[in-house]
């Protein structure tokens, strides 16, 4: 039976399980000197000296759980693993509203939210709570994919940013556990440094409303989002929800949604990799891909109704890989702390060309029987959430609804 005293608390490191270094002959560089040179994971230790809102359903391990997983195999040395730096006012105010931002730091100094703080910034309500760093920690997610998207436009490569992906920030008010959106600012880096054509894909399973929100009219970028169709933010009053009605175009061409059934299958998620996804990449030609890896479309997470395995999102990571010379990876959702820590893991794997074991050593599964998931949807853990990384295939018939999605998406 798996153990029952929490460890590896949220946001805090394991009592009684070291948190395992970065070693210098990381298999990474062994199995592949050029693909590790040029690939980097960027991250941070505010993610295990920081915890979210209490009974939040972000207060779980997942950014520090994903990156001790990986030093734990392995597979991070000095040369891949880099220090994130903080985003600093100026550089969050190149998206969002200057008094956003002051508000936001206001809270996390007095720890409460003011009535205008609420009503006007949305702030300390809807699953925007204040907490101990609410400024300092998406900050810090921003300033690693800004600093992502800075060394990608120098050197070129690969960048992992697992605590980015935060797709629901609108440049005034908090969105969707969202407080900054990262994705939009790496975005307009990549633009400001000259880039012409930037390819944003998102395969959480909420669609990422605030990026396509910010390009709307942007011709140099592309998004397309593949999400659970009638999920949140459905029933919002603003228009750009109506893409969650179908394939929707407010790019003059330049963006796609493909709101996708429920219990969603691996078989389904290849058939719009291939025949929607990798086409439209192909044919934008990007200078830069940004892929929001978000891991709440996975079966085992508590709040969403898709059902792929992550095997079917790994699929996603290795395809898109080569279709640009520059390629920012991001988080996102995902609120088992077992599914996303696993999940990302082996999306470092894949993007930095190192081999997923079939069963995990001794070391990786201690961190994953020490966690703890205190929240209400929380659940006894599965026996292979300790020992493996991949989840079994789902495939399964491909539905028509599915099929006449790709095909409308073609039309588009």
């Amino acid at each position: 039976m798996p153990r029952k005293t929490p460890l590896y608390r949220s946001g805090g490191a394991a009592s009684s399980v070291p948190v395992p270094p970065a070693p210098r002959d990381a298999s990474a560089a062994a199995a592949d000197p050029t693909a590790a040179a040029a690939t980097v994971m960027i991250g941070s230790d505010i993610y295990r000296a920081s915890n979210h809102a209490r009974g939040h359903p972000l207060a779980i391990p997942r950014v520090s759980l994903c990156i001790d997983l990986c030093r734990a195999l392995g597979w991070l040395s000095p040369e891949t693993y880099l220090e994130s730096p903080q985003a600093s006012v100026a550089e969050l105010c190149r998206f969002h509203d200057p008094d956003y931002v002051a508000a936001v730091r206001r809270c996390e100094l007095g720890q409460q939210a003011s009535d205008e703080d609420r009503s006007r910034f949305n702030l300390g309500v809807n699953g925007n709570p204040v907490y101990a760093e609410m400024f300092r920690r998406p900050a810090m997610a921003c300033g690693a994919s800004l600093a992502g998207a800075r060394r990608l436009v120098d050197r070129g490569g690969v960048v992992f940013n697992p605590a980015g992906g935060t797709h629901h920030g609108l440049s005034a008010r908090a969105s969707g556990f969202c407080i900054f959106n990262d994705p939009v600012l790496a975005i307009l880096a990549l633009l400001d440094a000259g880039l012409t054509r930037v390819f944003y894909l998102d395969v959480d399973a909420h669609f990422g409303d605030g990026v396509q929100l910010a390009f709307a009219d942007e011709p140099r970028v592309f998004t397309l989002s593949i999400h659970e169709g009638g999920r949140w933010p459905m029933g919002r009053e603003d228009a750009w929800t109506a893409a969650l009605g179908g394939v929707y175009d407010r790019g003059g061409g330049t963006a796609r949604n493909l709101p996708v059934p429920r219990e969603l299958n691996d078989s389904e998620m290849a058939i719009l990799l291939d025949a929607v996804v990798l086409p439209t990449i192909a044919s934008f030609a990007p200078e830069a891909v940004v892929l929001q890896c978000g891991a709440d479309a996975l079966a085992d997470d508590p709040m969403t109704k898709l059902s792929l395995s992550n095997g079917a999102l790994w699929r996603v990571v290795a395809a898109v890989r080569g279709m640009a010379p520059r390629l920012l990876v991001l988080g996102g959702g995902g609120y088992n702390p077992w599914s996303v820590g696993r999940c990302w893991a082996g999306v470092w794997a894949r993007l930095a060309g190192i081999a997923i074991p079939d069963r995990l050593p001794a070391a990786a599964e201690d961190l994953l029987r020490a966690v703890h998931w205190p929240h209400r949807r929380g659940r006894e853990p599965a026996e292979r959430w300790f020992t493996t990384l991949a989840d079994p295939p789902n495939e399964g018939p491909v539905r028509e609804d599915v099929l006449r999605l790709a095909a409308e998406a073609m039309r588009a």
